[in-house]
């Protein structure tokens, strides 16, 4: 598994506001949509692509197109979809599936609740997206999914990650034949006695979306 912190000076200030507590939710969507945007790339260095030989108003010109089948971008419901525009932004030829996901507070376990995949991944690049890796269950259960289904290159775009779901991921998938990427804004602290991720930013679907 490959990780990926991105360095930068425009993601440490967006990630900041993104942080404070007094950030309202338009002002906190319009942040996550902008920072994933700087996230995805990164995320797509390794996007796969096939040569076109195009006609500039001068010469022929050799150039690359994203190459099929299309990338899969998968949001984690609820919160990973409030990533979803800035994701597709630089990618917006690829195909959007769903996972809905929600994690017991008191126990931490991962349940399923909703499944919008096509049944055969086979040779797909997919990019899960999901606010905070924190205990790892969500995300490793996703990943688990895609790789099940055939899905042969995964990067994860992830707005912050704790050491322990980190390590988590790397424990599950350390002999996955299934190249691995998780790329981040920042690795935090660690994780408190409620699986939140310290200092963090809070719950980022509530903060999104509110408390329904």
């Amino acid at each position: 598994m490959r990780i990926h912190i991105a360095d930068h000076p425009l993601v440490a200030h967006k990630l900041t506001a993104l942080r404070d507590e007094r950030t309202d939710s338009p002002t906190f969507r319009r942040l996550v949509d902008e920072l994933v945007t700087l996230l995805a790339y990164e995320a797509t260095r390794d996007v796969r692509t096939e040569p076109i030989t195009i006609k500039t108003p001068v010469a022929p010109a050799v150039g690359v197109k994203l190459a099929s089948p299309k990338p899969l971008v998968v949001p984690i419901l609820r919160a990973g979809l409030g990533m979803l525009e800035g994701m597709v932004r630089l990618l917006p030829t690829a195909e959007v599936g769903f996972l809905g996901m929600i994690r017991d507070e008191g126990t931490l376990t991962v349940s399923m609740y909703a499944t919008r995949l096509p049944e055969n991944l086979s040779g797909r690049q997919c990019y899960v997206l999901d606010p905070m890796l924190a205990t790892g269950g969500t995300l490793s259960a996703a990943v688990e999914l895609l790789i099940d289904r055939g899905a042969d290159h995964i990067t994860c775009v992830c707005l912050l990650a704790a050491p322990e779901g980190m390590a988590v991921m790397e424990e599950a998938f350390r002999d996955a034949h299934v190249p691995l990427t998780i790329v981040t804004a920042a690795v935090d602290e660690r994780l408190n006695d409620k699986g939140y991720i310290v200092p963090g930013l809070g719950d980022a679907g509530d903060r999104l979306y509110g408390i329904a």
